[in-house]
């Protein structure tokens, strides 16, 4: 029995999803023929309450097509110093783009409306890049899972309207932030401009993004894929698989959410552990006692067939999933209690 608790993005397709992927109805993406692509953007575009969506292999691909439709090379965005389009894209912003960051010394990889409007240029000081855009992260990647309060979301898009900027939110986990929060995922598509959902994570398919947003950015999404690699063929079978997540694997997320609390709570009681960030979905954050090593603890772990992240800076991480059984939950407690 191996716990991979790495990232949620480590599961397979359950046996209803992987009978939805082999019964799936395709067809040629690439003509935007497949019916079962075209079905999942159309939910995931009414799910939000937006004009359109597209189908990306990943969430990098489709985090890297909205910021390139929202600028011009030369300009800047401005994010969270912990913000996976920073940290976690392989410099695709410079690179796909030619556009720089901007990093702000958020809390927990989120940031307030006035510490956006402290960052951004005078857009008559042409010595400095011209700010064009916002990106947001929710659930926070390297703040643990944190979700954003939505009348602070409110209020940095007051800053962006006032500023003609546009606004990006990475939801890779955005799935986990709804389900916690109970917030209208409709809500979040009238104030955000651009909207990635991931798939792959705590919906468990093995692979996918929708890009969903405003026709007016979103016209040009599809060439913008094209140019970036991302036109696919009978991509179907990993639509249906999204098609079926949305219909059976949302409120499950709730059992990763609470494993992940509980997870905390131990830890949290356990002399050799330091710190333990705040626990709001499902990733755990901690930090060990100084005088415990890091290598030997990852190690007793991994000898009891148990894996997890280390995010350096002494940042170890936990990421529960649907492939994290009641099983694995009671034997990794045990691991945990057992230690030194």
């Amino acid at each position: 029995m191996i716990i991979d608790l790495r990232s949620d993005t480590v599961t397979r397709p359950t046996p209803g999803m992987m009978e939805a992927i082999m019964n799936a109805k395709v067809g040629d993406d690439v003509y935007k023929e497949d019916p079962s692509v075209n079905e999942l953007e159309q939910r995931v575009a009414e799910f939000f309450g937006t004009d359109e969506s597209l189908f990306f292999p990943t969430g990098s691909m489709a985090n890297q097509a909205a910021i390139k439709l929202h600028t011009q090379p030369g300009e800047q965005l401005i994010c969270d110093k912990w913000a996976h389009v920073y940290n976690y894209e392989g410099g695709g912003v410079s690179f796909n783009s030619g556009v720089s960051c901007k990093l702000i010394d958020g809390t927990r990889g989120m940031i307030t409306a006035a510490q956006v409007a402290e960052h951004i240029n005078p857009p008559d000081f042409y010595h400095s890049p011209l700010t064009s855009l916002v990106c947001l992260e929710n659930t926070t990647n390297k703040g643990g899972g944190a979700c954003y309060d939505f009348a602070e979301i409110i209020k940095i898009k007051d800053v962006c309207d006032a500023n003609n900027l546009g606004l990006h939110l990475d939801g890779a986990r955005l799935m986990n932030a709804l389900v916690a929060t109970g917030q209208n995922p409709k809500d979040f598509g009238n104030v955000f401009d651009t909207i990635s959902l991931c798939f792959s994570k705590g919906l468990g398919t093995p692979m996918g993004t929708v890009l969903t947003g405003k026709s007016s950015l979103m016209k040009n999404a599809i060439r913008i894929r094209k140019i970036l690699g991302g036109g696919m063929r009978q991509v179907g079978y990993m639509a249906a698989a999204g098609i079926y997540a949305l219909d059976h694997q949302v409120e499950r997320i709730n059992d990763d959410h609470k494993k992940a609390r509980e997870i905390s709570e131990a830890l949290s009681s356990l002399s050799y552990i330091k710190n333990v960030e705040p626990t709001e979905t499902n990733i755990v954050i901690f930090y060990l006692g100084d005088e415990i090593s890091e290598a030997s603890f990852i190690s007793y772990l991994e000898k009891n067939n148990c894996r997890i992240s280390n995010m350096g800076h002494g940042k170890l991480r936990i990421v529960t999933h649907h492939d994290y059984t009641s099983e694995m939950h009671t034997h990794l407690l045990d691991l945990l209690g057992n230690y030194k």
